[in-house]
């Protein structure tokens, strides 16, 4: 049975939680005297009377939360916190269509960083460091916010970070749950200041800092530019943001490891993280190769433009140092690829991720050795840990269920007018949460260009991609909502 009251209330927190940071942005308004400051007033007004509304309807709930009210919470704070976070673009009129409006916001609580902007320096200050605090929000999680409200309720939280963490597996480095997310926002915000300080000494003015440093560590993708990275045109300031996107791509269990523990040796022997850069080694290797022999970029710009590229499409960041569009067409399919893998589960990335690719690889060889063996026993080992059946079993499923999603919006895409290749990068980078496609949705278009209902369909995918598609899906099956 859903225990409606209590998802109500802890729902009712979320709303407070989202309008303290309105009013916060409401201060940057006034700060610069700029037009968007009733917009802001007016959304912390209403979200504040939603959540008093929400905190009403859960009053004397029963004290327990199951797997399902988790999933149901989950899903709830990610449309809701996008629908009550719309508010200041549409009410200010700088996006005044209700379906750009949510599609801008639900790209940045998914981390996604597809825009419909075609002139983001027009926006006021407000507004843009709105549209960067949704993605730090969404970065760790909506969710994450609640660990330290759950207690108040007298209920446990494991459920919530069941639903919301992302990955076959999730690490914890504490046995309380709440121990473990207040660790790992301590090293996403520490993260998020040093980047600050990096780009501040890289000659970026504070609030530029501040923004990107917020999508940085979320793997967001939104600048405050409408030519992202590139408009900088900084050395200093794309290797800075390049090493900070790889390391939020990086499972926040292991940073923990090796920024508070000093555990370097668990760190290097983690079969994911060999992946992550081992595959970030190789895409950036025949990109930089491709580039020296087939663009006018010296061998330094070419391992640079290379290298950031491949890291923010891997870690589903998005940002652009350089339109990869100009470069030979199969670096574009190539930019497709990486997109599909991203990085580290545990981390604020999209993607399949790492850990599932080693896995099926490791399934995939002992089908060869069975064949020559048929009656061996060969076990699948990450991390000197055999992989149970289940997991083995969850991976597969993943895997096969976010290609068919794929295939699918390919065709729903095309069917509302979309070009093909458009088509089909939309979706893998909706789905992925990256940000950038190809075509008319590649690094240098906005998706304003998209149809309502190919700008609703892809708000979907970011969603279901977002949640690990399985969190949002089980919502549709009959069965999740029966009393037994």
């Amino acid at each position: 049975m859903i225990n409606t009251k209590m998802i109500a209330r802890i729902m009712g927190s979320l709303f407070f939680i989202e309008a303290g940071f309105l009013i916060l942005c409401s201060f940057l308004a006034v700060y610069y005297n700029e037009s968007d400051l009733s917009a802001f007033l007016t959304s912390t007004a209403i979200t504040v009377g939603a959540g008093i509304i929400a905190s009403l309807t859960g009053k004397n709930a029963e004290k327990k939360i199951s797997r399902r009210d988790g999933y149901v919470i989950v899903t709830f704070a990610w449309v809701f916190f996008s629908l009550f976070g719309m508010l200041p673009f549409y009410l200010s009129g700088y996006i005044p269509c209700i379906t750009d409006a949510f599609f801008e916001t639900m790209s940045g609580f998914t981390t996604t960083g597809a825009s419909i902007l075609n002139n983001i320096e027009s926006l006021p200050h407000g507004l843009l460091f709105w549209r960067s605090m949704t993605q730090w929000i969404g970065g760790l999680g909506i969710v994450f916010f609640t660990i330290a409200v759950l207690p108040i309720f007298g209920v446990g939280s494991v459920q919530l970070f069941a639903a919301e963490a992302t990955g076959p597996t999730h690490d914890k480095v504490h046995p309380r749950i709440g121990v473990t997310a207040k660790w790992i926002w301590t090293i996403y915000l520490g993260l998020t200041i040093a980047e600050i300080i990096l780009l501040i000494a890289g000659g970026m003015d504070f609030f530029d800092s501040v923004c990107h440093s917020l999508t940085t560590a979320a793997t967001g993708g939104y600048s405050t530019k409408q030519n992202s990275i590139a408009f900088f045109n900084s050395p200093y300031i794309e290797y800075v943001i390049k090493l900070f996107m790889f390391f939020s791509g990086i499972n926040f269990s292991l940073l923990y490891l090796l920024f508070l523990k000093g555990n370097f040796k668990r760190l290097f022997q983690n079969t994911e993280l060999h992946w992550y850069l081992g595959t970030v080694g190789f895409f950036t290797l025949f990109t930089t190769v491709t580039l020296i022999f087939t663009s006018p970029f010296s061998i330094e710009e070419s391992f640079r433009k290379a290298i950031f590229q491949v890291v923010s499409l891997q870690t589903t960041t998005g940002f652009i140092s350089a339109d990869y569009m100009t470069w030979v067409p199969v670096l574009w399919t190539l930019m497709c690829i990486i997109m599909l893998f991203g990085a580290c589960a545990g981390s604020t990335t999209g993607g399949i991720k790492c850990i599932r690719i080693a896995i099926m690889s490791r399934i995939s060889k002992n089908e060869f050795k069975h064949i020559i063996h048929p009656n061996a026993i060969l076990p699948v080992r990450i991390n000197h840990q055999v992989v149970s059946s289940t997991t083995k079993s969850a991976v597969l499923a993943f895997i096969f269920l976010y290609m068919a999603i794929i295939f699918i919006g390919w065709l729903v895409l095309m069917l509302f007018g979309v070009g093909f290749e458009e088509a089909y990068s939309v979706v893998i980078s909706s789905l992925g949460n990256v940000g950038p496609g190809i075509g008319k949705c590649g690094p240098s278009y906005s998706w304003s260009g998209l149809p309502d209902a190919a700008k609703w369909t892809s708000a979907i995918l970011m969603l279901i991609g977002r949640l690990e598609l399985f969190t949002v899906l089980l919502l549709f099956m009959p069965s999740f909502w029966k009393k037994h």
